[in-house]
C-alpha cells in the first residue's frame, strides 16, 4: 500500500484521487478554525503561493476531533479561512484522524511516521497538558495529538516528514523547498 492508493473525499461528495498528485510534493494537514495554531493557516497560504507554481499542493482536512475546534459546515470553514486568512487552497470533506472513524490515509499516514515529540522550549508545556489529559501515554503512540499536524509527501509518494503543529512554518517551508 502506498500514498497513491487512497482519496480524500471533498465537501460535496466528489473525491480528490491522490494518484493523481503523482510527481508532485504535497502536504497533509488536519486543520481547525478555533485554535491557537488556526494562524498557520496565512503561512500554509504564504507557501502555497510561492510553491504551487512547481508543484506543490496541500490537503487539507479539518478535523473537530481537538476539543472541537473544527466547528461548523464545509461552507463555513471554507468561508472563515478565505475571508481572515485569504486561502485558495480547498478544504476537504471535515474528517476524524484517530479512532474508529479514522480516514484510512491518517491510519497509513501514522505507521510511516510516528510522534518525535513537540519540542523542549517551555512555551509547549500548555500544549504537553493538554494532550496528556486526552491521551496519557501520548508520547509512545503514533495518534495525532492537536490540529495542524502535517505530513509531507515527495514527488515519488514517500511519507518524507511528520510536523507538529509546534514545529516552526519555517522549518515546515524549508523541508518543502528541498523536494522541490
Amino acid at each position: 500500500m502506498n500514498i497513491y492508493d487512497f482519496k480524500v473525499e471533498n465537501p460535496d461528495g466528489s473525491f480528490l484521487d491522490l494518484k493523481d498528485l503523482k510527481g508532485k510534493v504535497f502536504l497533509i494537514v488536519n486543520t481547525a478554525t478555533a485554535c491557537g495554531f488556526t494562524p498557520q493557516y496565512q503561512q500554509l497560504q504564504e507557501i502555497y503561493d510561492e510553491f504551487k507554481g512547481e508543484g506543490f499542493e496541500i490537503i487539507d482536512i479539518p478535523c473537530n476531533q481537538f476539543r472541537q475546534q473544527a466547528q461548523g459546515s464545509a461552507e463555513e470553514i471554507t468561508q472563515f479561512c478565505q475571508l481572515n486568512y485569504g486561502t485558495t487552497f480547498p478544504q476537504r470533506k471535515k474528517s476524524d484522524v484517530n479512532g474508529e472513524n479514522e480516514l484510512g490515509l491518517y491510519t497509513f499516514l501514522k505507521k510511516e511516521k510516528g510522534f518525535e515529540g513537540f519540542g523542549d522550549d517551555p512555551q509547549f508545556d500548555r500544549i504537553k497538558g493538554i494532550v496528556k489529559t486526552e491521551d496519557e501515554d501520548y508520547e509512545n503512540n503514533s495518534k495525532i495529538k492537536w490540529n495542524f499536524t502535517k505530513f509531507l509527501i515527495d514527488r515519488e509518494g514517500n511519507v518524507v516528514r511528520r510536523y507538529e503543529p509546534t514545529v516552526s512554518m519555517d522549518i515546515v517551508k524549508q523541508g518543502i523547498k528541498e523536494l522541490l
